[in-house]
Order: structure tokens, then C-alpha cells, then sequence
């Protein structure tokens, strides 16, 4: 087995790293403050191919492997989660549009997702149905030229911020059968929002409830064919799955590394406190937990890769055990700064509360552990 990087692999990194740390790390907090990340940093990562990382070459996107895109996610979280996270976003909405849209839908809105002056958000969660994604109740009602919605998206990432959104909606019977996936985009008739949420972390992303009272949408924006939404909508969740989990992995790579360098210069009974070896037992616990959940990352995104009949039970597993190993380092990684780990100028307790909520998205944890357990017993 061959577990290194390839030069090409290398470049990707390094490229995303290099980015983050010069046109995010040093604004992150600001943004935060502000609830909202400027519109202009998009378009310089589409000049980097980051606004379709594995949308087709055919269809003018990058064409990367889902490995490669960990790497872009994992590099660029070590200068914001938040930020990467929702890099991860709007590339998931942009590969669905790509897999499944028409060629006329493609060629109309593509090169402005491509492009990032289009910025995308998922909209499936609703206040009512939380994990349960297929007892979804927003409605579209068949017109002669398209489609009316109306009801209610909760906790969408680019909710007022964002230009078009990819909606799922009940268009037939309960159940999945029943549900398929529209575009709707910014200033459309009914669109409207909710207040921005007072979150614990992410707080750089806006965040609302996206809202349709009668929203008119044209036939034209279905994606795909009429009740395959929710295929859709999963299959992109586990490309999704992979990415929050890199957002994690890069994160704690980062805190590790500030609190490596802190414990160089924090003095306490006469030596810098990396010298203790209770302390040191703890630096190696944590390198030995990163280093396992990163290969077992890239494992998984091998898996979805190479069409392995296993992949979605291997996306849930690395959902689970790298969201759940990012926050127990983080975690430890203030512990280890100490008081100073609380303050804000450290940098540490904004990726605690970053990652949180990684366990929560893209699936709860709960939920990956039910479909590891579905493909253990289905085996």
C-alpha cells in the first residue's frame, strides 16, 4: 500500500494552504464577528478551481478526485472551518447540478457556480423533521410552467446570503419516492428569511431559515427527473460527509500545531512545560488520534473513488470518528493552554466551538453509527 501523497496531491495542498493562510487565517475572526464572510474572497478561490473542485472537466469544473478535495477542505480549515465548510457547501450543490441537471440547465447556470459569482446552499433540513430527511413537508404543486413551494427550511448555511438554492420539496406520495430538487434562486417571488441565528460556532457563515410562501419557480429549475430528489440529495451527502470530516482534521491539525508552539515558550517550575512527561504522554495521544483519523479519511474518500460497494458505510464511519477526534483535540489543545486557551487572541476556543457542530451536520453521528450498523447486519 502506498500512503503518501502523490506531487500532484502535494501541489493541491499546499496551493489551499498557502490561500488560507494569507487570505483567510488573518481576517477569521473579524468575520466572525461580523456574521458574514465577504463576497469577494469567493471568486479569488474559483480562480483557484475551488468552485467546482469535482464538478466535471467536461462541464469546465476541476475534475478532482474526492480525495483530493479533503485536501483542499482539510488545508484551508486550518485557517477557518467555518469558511471551509462552507467552500464545502456550495461544491456539493454544484456537483449535484452537474451529475443530474440538464444540459440546458447546465449550460445556464454552471459557469457562474464555476465562477462563484452564483453561490449555492442546501436546503433539506426542516424545524419539524431533523434527521428524519425523508418526512420532509415543503411542498412544490405541478403549474403549467413550473412549480409553487411553499413551506420551511431550518438551519441553512447561506440563508439571505447565498444567490441560488437547491431545494428539496415533496412534488408526490410521503416518503423519498415523493421528493424532488429545484433550484430557487435569490429574489424570487415568496423566497423570503428568517432572522440570522445566534449561533455557538460557524458564526462567520449567515445562517437563516429559508422560507416559501407561494414561491413561483420555473419547470425549467428541476433538477433531474421528478421524485429522485432524495437519491440525489443522499448521494451528494456522502461527498459531503467527507468534507465536514476534513474541516475537522485540519482544524485539529491546526490547534496541535499552536499548542505545540505554545508549550514551547510557557515556563512553569523552572522549564517550558513541553518538557513534562505527563504532558508529553498527552501531545502523543493526540498526534497518535490525528494521524489514524486522517488515514482513515482517505480511506473512505478511496472507497467513494473507486465505486466500493462498502463507501457509504465507510463515509459514515469517518463522519463519525474524525468530527468526534477533531473535538476531543481541540478540546484537550485548550486544556493544555490553559487559561489563555480561553481568550480569543489564542485562536483555540473558536475551533472548539467550530467543530462542534460537525458532529451534528451532514448526518448526526447517531445517524452514521445506524447506517454502519444497517451495513453490518445487511452483510
Amino acid at each position: 500500500m502506498d500512503f503518501a501523497l502523490s506531487e500532484e496531491q502535494s501541489a493541491i495542498f499546499d496551493m489551499a494552504h498557502a490561500f488560507g493562510q494569507e487570505q483567510i487565517a488573518p481576517h477569521a475572526r473579524r468575520w466572525e464577528a461580523e456574521a458574514s464572510i465577504p463576497k469577494d474572497l469567493w471568486p479569488q478561490l474559483a480562480d483557484l478551481g475551488f468552485g467546482g473542485l469535482y464538478v466535471s472537466e467536461d462541464s469546465g469544473g476541476s475534475g478532482l478526485s474526492r480525495l483530493d478535495a479533503t485536501l483542499v477542505f482539510e488545508a484551508l480549515s486550518m485557517a477557518c472551518p467555518s469558511v471551509a465548510a462552507f467552500l464545502s457547501i456550495h461544491n456539493m450543490c454544484a456537483r449535484m447540478i452537474d451529475s443530474y441537471g440538464s444540459d440546458d440547465l447546465k449550460a445556464r447556470v454552471l459557469p457562474q457556480v464555476l465562477s462563484m459569482e452564483t453561490v449555492l446552499s442546501y436546503c433539506l433540513t426542516e424545524p419539524s423533521c431533523g434527521s428524519d430527511a425523508a418526512a420532509l413537508r415543503t411542498r412544490a404543486e405541478r403549474t403549467n410552467d413550473g412549480y409553487i413551494l411553499n413551506g420551511s427550511k431550518a438551519f441553512i448555511s447561506g440563508g439571505g446570503y447565498s444567490d441560488t438554492y437547491v431545494v428539496m420539496v415533496r412534488t408526490g406520495e410521503d416518503g423519498p419516492r415523493g421528493i424532488s430538487a429545484v433550484l430557487v434562486e435569490d429574489g424570487c417571488d415568496g423566497l423570503s428569511f428568517g432572522g440570522l441565528e445566534d449561533k455557538m460556532g460557524w458564526r462567520s457563515q449567515p445562517t437563516r431559515a429559508v422560507q416559501f410562501d407561494d414561491c413561483h419557480v420555473p419547470a425549467c429549475n428541476l433538477l433531474g427527473d421528478e421524485g429522485k430528489g432524495f437519491r440525489y440529495a443522499m448521494a451528494g451527502l456522502d461527498g459531503g460527509r467527507l468534507n465536514i470530516a476534513a474541516c475537522s482534521l485540519g482544524a485539529a491539525q491546526n490547534a496541535l500545531d499552536l499548542t505545540l508552539s505554545y508549550m514551547r515558550e510557557r515556563r512553569a517550575f523552572g522549564q517550558s512545560i513541553d518538557q513534562f512527561q505527563a504532558l508529553q504522554f498527552r501531545l502523543a495521544d493526540m498526534e497518535i488520534e490525528l494521524q489514524a483519523a486522517r488515514v482513515f479519511l482517505r480511506q473512505a474518500a478511496w472507497k467513494l473513488d473507486t465505486g466500493a460497494s462498502d463507501a457509504t458505510k465507510f463515509c459514515a464511519m469517518a463522519k463519525k470518528f474524525v468530527t468526534e477526534a477533531g473535538s476531543r483535540i481541540v478540546d484537550q489543545c485548550l486544556q493544555l493552554h490553559g487559561g489563555y486557551g480561553y481568550l480569543g487572541d489564542y485562536g483555540i476556543e473558536k475551533l472548539v466551538r467550530d467543530l462542534r457542530v460537525h458532529q451534528i451536520l451532514e448526518g448526526t453521528n447517531e445517524i452514521m453509527r445506524l447506517i454502519t450498523a444497517r451495513e453490518m447486519l445487511k452483510a
